[in-house]
């Protein structure tokens, strides 16, 4: 009898733990104000890892189409480091990840002496852990109701407000089954349907970081990408909404690395009575305990055998990534860097040996440039502009919302200007 309560306890605690893990979580008192129900509708998707080149490079039909009939960008320009977390953070926040606080996709947080990122993502859900305002949250707090379907954060507290539909982070649902969830929420009565939507796709990263960017199978992750944008649209287009403009991007690219020839960490930095380091493979970020012993272990490091990366005091990165300690406000960056030359990168018997990585500068790695592509009536026609920091996404949505934005962000209009009618 005990085994089989015990069977039955297993059993429901999987049940439970299943249908939590897939639940939309609404905000049902919420409605749009008068002026929201006129305003337009903002659909932002993301395809983590869509390289700038691959629309092209793999012939994504529908995005290319898009990007024929709107607007598109020779490339867009993560922010440093361009990993997926920080800089899917930096679009929907409009400031670089060492101003917002998600300054990797794992980092150590000095003040609270413990270990934060995108596998602990639990921890980071009160909202004073991470600056800046989203846009969901910026929509919701001036009377405009907001959607997220798993994009980064949306599921935390970040920005005072949560949208009033999303859900907590998972990959259980297929292409058809997130599209369905976008046409329901836009069938909603105008008082309960979001003006502002962010719609995630992981595929294309995955597949670039498993078998590499020339590989059959990120061909078919942008071909799967690709398929189900032209189909989202397509859906919504049958609708006869007013006034629905959309938007794709992706948070970086991605670059074949060296396996062959990977770089050893310094031994010294294995000291843990003296050092905590956080290694991203293309990113080695320095604690040094005793901060009387900074500039002494920069110069130990400068001496020993660097070739393959450089070693940087944080206090003098190059100012154009903003990520020194200057720029650090939430001091998770670490007073030293040790940066690959790409393709190296820094391997240890744990780590990840996957043929395909990102987190390079892009001003000097270009495959780390990511994609952007709009179009919809609040969009210029067939408009091909240059390329730009993704933290203008920001202010580039607020503009089609008519939000007002309340915080200081690094994010300018000068995209907005170039791309919007």
């Amino acid at each position: 009898m005990r085994k089989t309560v015990s069977a039955l306890l297993v059993f429901l605690h999987i049940f439970i733990s299943s249908q939590t893990d897939t639940t939309q979580v609404v905000s049902r008192e919420r409605e749009n104000s008068p002026e929201a129900i006129k305003k337009p509708y903002v659909i932002l998707i993301s395809a983590d890892g869509f390289r700038h080149d691959y629309a092209k490079k793999y012939h994504a039909k529908n995005i290319l189409a898009l990007a024929e009939k709107g607007v598109s960008a020779k490339a867009m320009i993560p922010s440093y480091p361009s990993v997926t977390g920080p800089n899917h953070f930096a679009m929907i926040t409009g400031m670089y990840p060492s101003h917002n606080g998600f300054v990797d996709n794992y980092f150590y947080d000095k003040k609270r002496d413990t270990y934060l990122g995108m596998s602990t993502l639990n921890q980071i859900s009160a909202g004073t852990l991470l600056g800046g305002i989203p846009l969901w949250s910026l929509a919701e707090q001036q009377g405009t109701l907001a959607a997220s379907l798993f994009w980064v954060a949306s599921d935390s507290d970040a920005g005072g407000t949560r949208p009033t539909y999303y859900y907590n982070y998972h990959e259980k649902f297929t292409a058809n089954e997130k599209i369905n969830i976008v046409l329901d929420w836009l069938r909603l009565p105008e008082e309960k349907r979001p003006h502002f939507i962010s719609f995630y796709f992981p595929e294309v990263d995955k597949n670039g970081h498993l078998f590499g960017t020339e590989s059959p199978q990120t061909r078919e992750a942008v071909k799967f990408v690709d398929e189900a944008v032209g189909q989202l649209i397509s859906e919504v287009n049958r609708l006869k909404l007013p006034n629905v403009n959309f938007i794709f991007v992706s948070d970086h690219g991605m670059k074949d690395v060296d396996l062959e020839n990977p770089l050893a960490i310094p031994e010294m930095l294995k000291d843990k009575n003296r050092f905590i380091y956080v290694n991203a493979q293309t990113l080695l970020r320095v604690t040094v305990k005793n901060e009387q012993e900074v500039q002494q272990v920069y110069r130990e490091l400068k001496r020993g055998k660097t070739e393959g990366y450089k070693v940087y005091l944080t206090e003098n990165f190059p100012k154009k990534l903003h990520y020194r300690t200057s720029d650090d406000r939430f001091a998770r960056i670490g007073q030293i860097l040790l940066v690959p030359d790409a393709p190296r990168v820094f391997l240890e018997p744990t780590s990840k040996k996957t043929p395909g990585k990102h987190g390079y500068n892009p001003y000097k790695v270009p495959e780390m440039k990511a994609t952007f592509v709009a179009s919809g009536p609040a969009f210029k026609q067939k408009k091909k502009i240059g390329e730009f920091r993704n933290v203008d996404i920001y202010p580039l949505v607020a503009e089609i919302l008519g939000l007002e934005i309340t915080e200081s962000i690094d994010g300018t209009k000068a995209t907005a200007k170039k791309v919007l009618k």
